[in-house]
């Protein structure tokens, strides 16, 4: 739910956009970090904001991280 807004963000169009992990932190909502695979070997970090079920509103981007690999860790940032 949330290419479009990464894609518009980083000015980018992406073929591939497929979670491989993600952590969560819970704050009024949830934070979600996702590691998402965005070509055969180019990966990003997402932030993503999940507010509480009443206030009905989607999930929104509200950071993210370029040029990551497979391997690299998946932090809170």
């Amino acid at each position: 739910q949330v290419k479009p807004q990464f894609e518009s963000r980083a000015n980018t169009n992406c073929a591939v956009f497929t979670a491989i992990e993600y952590k969560t932190q819970v704050v009024a909502g949830t934070m979600y970090f996702i590691k998402v695979q965005v070509s055969n070997d180019e990966y990003v970090h997402l932030k993503v904001f999940q507010s509480l079920p009443h206030e009905n509103q989607g999930p929104s981007l509200v950071d993210f991280q370029t040029g990551k690999t497979r391997d690299d860790p998946l932090t809170y940032f």
